[in-house]
């Protein structure tokens, strides 16, 4: 057959046009409806993708705040978006509207992992029963393996001291602290997950920790954006190998630690960790096609537990010891409460944090100030709802931008500096604010959010009890500027950790 003559080829060119621009109406026909969110005109096909830095979401989010106030449209190609901004409105979405809004938007990226829509897992998978039972598991299987138990905080506490020997290794010399901490946390997930620590130097744990933080990276910016925006780019062959590279070759390594875990697994002896406990409860229920226990949501739940418990709370680790060599006078008064209460030989313990309020307080500024997960994790609308004012259709995807949130200039006094004072009253004593939520707030609220807290509050406290932390002789002091990769990560910096 040949090509159509130059002629025939403008009938076929108006229509194709034609066709697409009736498309892109239809799917923004929604932002003419009444009280739908303001926000800047999209252009056909694309929408706003154009007008969002994905880079620096939360400055990006920060100037459309500016421009159009606190609930603002977007529509990201054909994906209606609107994003939540500001304590109060985040919290009506999260809390008030929190049934509404705790779906989950497909994220087309993912196909290219064998996932497919509405798998369940826990982090990506969508509002409703097979969400509800791995949520239930994975708390339940947590708290029965130590979580809030002295079992796992003596775990941490012995992990916290592997930590403490690694930096004395360092004997005083400049180095970046960040792979010492990517370590020590892993291996506390990993012992939840696989019942087994690895030893610093074990290069299967650094093979581990270079893919995840590989699989970060190429999670973030605009490219992803628009394939998530735009699946049918898809399913060019060879195009989700050449943007993500490193996925498949993790999610591997994960199958084969899996793999020879189950070889091991004795369904008549009590589990050893989260995986055992899962395989008892896919034993149960065999022949049970209701049931979202399986080989295939096994796979997806130590994916999400492992990548999340890990990263979160090694990068705020990252940030406390930066934030304690640009403000030795806020380190000097944590050392000091850690005298005054444990002295310089017992180990701290979950108990004492009642005794700190200075220490806590601490910790408490450097999630907010660090802001590590600007933009949350998307929602999606399962039904129409009304926030500020404003009618949100069903189907919406949300952003709820936490950064917003956890620098409110209506909440904090000093929003964008460093100031322990937010979480101290008058008299000294730790105080908690609503506004602090950087394990978001609401039904989908970070189900290790008690594991990253015992982890913070034992670690930070090890490490200030054992090491004074400076800035190298002879180098300036590093910034406090974050750099985002889907989470924003401290900039690379080094420290010297000198003995107390």
């Amino acid at each position: 057959m040949g090509l159509l003559p130059d002629d025939a080829l403008w009938p076929v060119a108006v229509g194709l046009a034609t066709f697409l621009l009736l498309v892109d109406l239809m799917h923004r026909r929604q932002r003419w409806t009444a009280r739908y969110p303001p926000g800047p005109m999209p252009v056909p096909g694309l929408g706003n993708l154009l007008q969002v830095n994905f880079e620096n979401m939360s400055y990006s989010m920060y100037k459309l705040r500016l421009r159009f106030g606190d609930v603002v449209g977007l529509q990201l190609a054909w994906q209606p978006v609107v994003v939540i901004s500001g304590f109060k409105a985040v919290q009506e979405v999260l809390v008030k509207c929190g049934k509404d809004t705790a779906d989950r938007p497909w994220m087309a990226i993912y196909e290219h992992l064998g996932l497919k829509p509405h798998s369940p897992g826990v982090i990506l998978a969508p509002y409703g029963p097979a969400w509800h039972e791995q949520r239930r598991f994975s708390l339940s299987t947590m708290r029965n393996f130590g979580l809030g138990k002295k079992s796992l905080e003596q775990w941490v506490t012995e992990e916290a001291s592997c930590l403490c020997a690694a930096f004395t290794d360092q004997d005083g010399r400049p180095f970046r602290p960040n792979t010492l901490l990517n370590k020590a946390t892993s291996n506390v997930i990993s012992s939840l997950i696989y019942a087994r620590r690895f030893e610093y130097d074990d290069p299967h744990l650094t093979r581990i920790l270079d893919l995840l933080d590989d699989f970060i990276k190429e999670d973030y910016g605009f490219i992803p954006q628009v394939l998530n925006s735009i699946p049918v780019l898809l399913r060019i062959p060879g195009l989700p190998g050449r943007v993500f590279p490193t996925q498949k070759a993790f999610m591997a390594l994960l199958d084969e630690m899996l793999t020879k875990h189950k070889m091991t697994w004795d369904p008549a002896q009590p589990p050893r960790d989260l995986t055992d406990a899962f395989m008892d409860e896919m034993e149960k229920a065999k022949g049970n096609p209701e049931s979202s226990f399986n080989d295939a949501n096994l796979r997806l739940v130590v994916s999400d537990l492992f990548t999340a418990g890990m990263v979160t709370t090694s990068t705020t680790l990252a940030w406390a010891l930066l934030l304690m060599i640009l403000h030795p006078d806020v380190q000097r008064r944590v050392q000091e409460e850690i005298d005054e209460v444990l002295g310089q030989v017992r180990r701290p313990e979950m108990a004492d944090q009642a005794r700190m309020p200075y220490t806590m307080a601490v910790i408490h500024e450097v999630q907010r100030f660090a802001d590590i997960v600007p933009m949350g994790v998307p929602h999606m609308t399962s039904r129409d709802v009304e926030v500020q004012g404003f009618l949100i259709p069903k189907g919406t995807m949300l952003f709820t931008n936490l950064s917003s949130v956890l620098k409110d200039e209506t909440v904090w006094e000093k929003p964008f500096r460093f100031h322990p004072e937010h979480f101290l009253d008058a008299q000294g004593r730790f105080v908690k604010q609503e506004a602090f939520m950087p394990f978001s707030a609401g039904r989908r609220a970070c189900l290790g959010e008690p594991l990253a807290r015992m982890e913070l509050f034992l670690f930070f406290t090890c490490l200030l009890q054992r090491f004074s932390f400076s800035v190298p002789p002879g180098q300036p002091p590093p910034s406090d500027n974050g750099v985002f990769f889907t989470i924003t990560v401290p900039q690379p910096y080094e420290l010297c950790a000198v003995a107390r």
